[in-house]
């Protein structure tokens, strides 16, 4: 096995990066902490992070060589939402659904027990095939998705309030 260039290190979001290489990746692909990944353009390398990461469209892996490699969110099965927002935005939220807010629609992971209560919920639902880049959570957190309600899960109050599911 020969020697893959490493990344340790995540620039969020850096603006113009100077980036040469570019990696490609879904909502799930671009929740990682240890992967083998390749470049659009075929050239491998090891994503080390030192805890579990969330990248998002836009931020960029140093290679322990000097590389620069940019994240894009690839195309995905997605449903695409439109009706009373809020409304709507309240219930996706309450399922812990991740939710790309874009102007006049909501866009959410293809799931068809979900679209079925958004309809009941009036909503337009459209099956569309597009980049995914969801909301982070509410509490500095890159995903929406696996947090806990016991007791335990927070401290000083943050997150005391119960609800059901």
């Amino acid at each position: 096995m020969k020697n893959l260039p490493i990344a340790q290190t995540i620039q969020r979001r850096p603006g113009t990066t100077g980036a040469a290489l570019v990696c490609t990746l879904d909502y799930a692909g671009r929740f990682l902490r240890r992967k083998r990944l390749r470049t659009d353009c075929g050239v491998p390398f090891l994503v080390d992070l030192a805890q579990a990461a969330s990248l998002d469209e836009g931020d960029v892996l140093e290679l322990s060589d000097g590389r620069l490699v940019a994240i894009a969110a690839a195309a995905e099965d997605l449903l695409q939402v439109q009706g009373d927002l809020p409304r709507l935005a309240w219930h996706i939220g309450n399922r812990h659904t991740p939710c790309q807010i874009d102007g006049d629609r909501l866009l959410i992971g293809r799931d068809p027990v979900i679209a079925h209560m958004l309809e009941h919920l009036g909503a337009s639902v459209l099956e569309v095939y597009e980049p995914f880049t969801p909301e982070g959570g509410a509490y500095g957190h890159g995903r929406t998705h696996g947090h806990e309600h016991g007791a335990s899960a927070h401290t000083g109050g943050e997150h005391g309030q119960a609800h059901a599911h």
